[in-house]
C-alpha cells in the first residue's frame, strides 16, 4: 500500500477529463492536480518553451512527494515526454501510447483520424504510435488551435454556436473518411457532444479516459495502490475563481474551496 498522492498536470482544464475518470476508477487515491492556466495554451508554443513549462510543472508536483506523475497534456506528451520522463524519479504516464492503443483496437477499417494542438500534430507522435501497432493504418491528422481557448473560456456546451462553428471548420473533412477519431488533447472530450453531432457514428477515443485506465494498470503492476483516503487538491497559475467555476460544471461537484494559486515560475 502506498498512500502518497498522484501528481497530474495539464496546461489548464483539460486534465480534468483524466481526473474525472480516474476518481471513478480509483476513488481512494489522492490526486494533486496542477493546471497551468496562466500560460495556457501550450500547443501554440515552441518546443523549448513547452519543455521548460513541463519541467517546472513536474518540479512543483514532486514537492508533494508524489508516487507517480501523469502528463494529462497531449502537447507535452507528444513534444517533451523524453525530457519529462528523464526529470522524474517516479513512474510517469503520458496520454499518447494509451490513446493510440485504444484507437488501434477500436478501428475496423484502419482509417483513423487524430485531432490535436498544433504542436501535437506537428510532432507526429500519435501517427508514429499508431503505425507501430498497425503498420497499414491510414491516418488523417488535423490541428484544432481554437478548441483549447474555447474550452478554457467555458464554450464547450453542445448548443454553443462558437464551439459548433469551430468544430465544423476542423471536422467536416473527416466525415465518411475515418471510422475512429482520437481526441488527442485532454481538453477535447469536453467538446464530445459537439463533435458527436458533427460526426455521428464515428468512434471517439478519449485521451483522458484511456490514460486513466493505463494509470490504474501501472499502479496495480507496481504495487502502488493506496486503498484508503482519496480526494483531489487543485492548483492553478492564474484565477482560482474561473477555474473553480468551470471545473465544478465539468466534474459535477463544487471545487471552489479546493483551488489554490501557485507561482509556477519559482519551480
Amino acid at each position: 500500500m502506498d498512500t502518497r498522492p498522484i501528481g497530474v498536470f495539464d496546461s489548464g482544464l483539460g486534465g480534468l477529463t483524466f481526473v474525472k475518470e480516474f476518481e471513478r476508477l480509483l476513488p481512494r487515491e489522492k490526486i494533486v492536480y496542477f493546471g497551468d492556466t496562466g500560460r495556457v495554451p501550450y500547443g501554440t508554443k515552441g518546443r523549448d518553451t513547452i519543455i521548460k513549462y513541463a519541467l517546472q510543472d513536474i518540479r512543483f508536483l514532486k514537492s508533494f512527494d508524489v508516487k507517480a506523475i501523469v502528463i494529462a497534456c497531449g502537447t507535452v506528451s507528444s513534444v517533451a515526454f523524453g525530457e519529462a520522463a528523464a526529470s522524474a524519479d517516479v513512474p510517469i504516464i503520458s496520454v499518447v501510447k494509451p490513446t493510440a492503443g485504444a484507437a488501434a483496437r477500436c478501428t475496423k477499417t484502419e482509417r483513423i483520424g487524430v485531432l490535436g494542438t498544433s504542436a501535437t500534430i506537428g510532432s507526429g507522435a500519435y501517427k508514429k504510435a499508431i503505425l507501430e501497432l498497425m503498420p497499414d493504418a491510414e491516418i488523417k491528422s488535423r490541428a484544432c488551435p481554437l478548441f483549447v481557448p474555447l474550452v478554457e473560456n467555458g464554450y464547450f456546451r453542445r448548443d454553443n454556436q462558437l464551439a459548433r462553428l469551430a468544430a465544423h471548420e476542423y471536422l467536416d473533412e473527416f466525415s465518411g473518411d475515418v471510422d475512429t477519431l482520437i481526441m488527442g488533447c485532454t481538453h477535447y472530450p469536453l467538446l464530445r457532444g459537439v463533435i458527436q453531432d458533427i460526426l455521428p457514428g464515428i468512434t471517439l477515443v478519449d485521451a483522458g479516459l484511456e490514460t486513466a485506465k493505463a494509470t490504474v494498470k501501472m499502479l496495480e503492476q507496481n504495487d502502488l495502490l493506496s486503498g484508503k483516503g482519496g480526494g483531489t487538491r487543485y492548483f492553478v497559475s492564474d484565477s482560482t475563481d474561473d477555474f473553480a467555476r468551470l471545473a465544478s460544471i465539468f466534474l459535477e461537484h463544487p471545487v471552489a474551496d479546493m483551488v489554490e494559486k501557485v507561482e509556477i515560475e519559482k519551480y
